[in-house]
This record gives structure tokens, C-alpha cells and sequence, in this order.
């Protein structure tokens, strides 16, 4: 895809670029697809700044999961004390990482892909 991007790829080298699918979170546009004889999947996963792209990360042959880093208590006081008396008012704030989107076609290439956490 870089080759393709920079304008360095020569005449027979070809990309199909069909998405099948397109997801968006904030800033982050998710591109799923596949090659003509579905044999290769892959995944872009563009940073979008302006509406201009700014980042592009590519996946092939792997299965994605895209999680988003937050914690499951969103007040803001921290009451964190090193006295062990006032123990019962301190405490730990989970880190919750939902499953936002999960690619789909890695499993139609027919073997086995490795498996990536993309955290936004």
C-alpha cells in the first residue's frame, strides 16, 4: 500500500482497494477488504486530522480488535492516602477496555492469523 500511497508502484503492481466495510471513532477511521479471491484480508486504520489523513497503519492477514481505554469511574477526585486508617476511603479505579469492533473477514482466508488489540 505504501508504493501505492507515494506513487512508486509500477504499472503491474495491482491493489484492489474494495472496502467491505467502514467504521469510524472519533478520530480513527477503521477500512476492512479483502483481495478479489479472498485469500489475503486487511485492515487500515487511518488517523483523520483536518479531514486530511495524517496516519495510516495497515493489517494484513490478522485478525483486529479495537478497544477504547477508559475507566469505569469517571469522577475525577483521587482519594489515594498512605495512612492505613483512612484505608477504607481509598481506592483502585478499574480500567474498563470495551470491545468496540472486531474485523470480520481474517477468518475467511482460510488459516490461521495472528490477533492484535488496537487500543483508541
Amino acid at each position: 500500500m505504501m508504493r501505492l500511497l507515494t506513487g512508486t508502484a509500477s504499472t503491474h503492481d495491482s491493489f484492489n482497494f474494495e472496502p467491505q466495510s467502514v467504521a469510524t471513532f472519533g478520530s480513527t477511521v477503521l477500512v476492512e477488504g479483502c483481495d478479489h479471491d479472498r485469500l489475503i484480508s486487511w485492515v487500515h486504520a487511518w488517523t483523520v486530522t483536518n479531514g486530511i489523513i495524517t496516519q495510516v497503519r495497515e493489517y494484513f492477514n490478522t485478525s483486529l480488535t479495537v478497544t477504547r481505554f477508559g475507566n469505569t469511574d469517571q469522577s475525577t477526585t483521587s482519594d489515594f492516602s498512605s495512612s492505613s486508617s483512612s484505608s477504607s476511603s481509598s481506592s483502585i479505579r478499574a480500567l474498563h477496555c470495551p470491545s468496540v469492533w472486531e474485523s470480520s473477514l481474517s477468518n475467511r482466508v482460510g488459516k490461521s492469523v495472528p490477533g492484535l488489540v488496537l487500543a483508541i
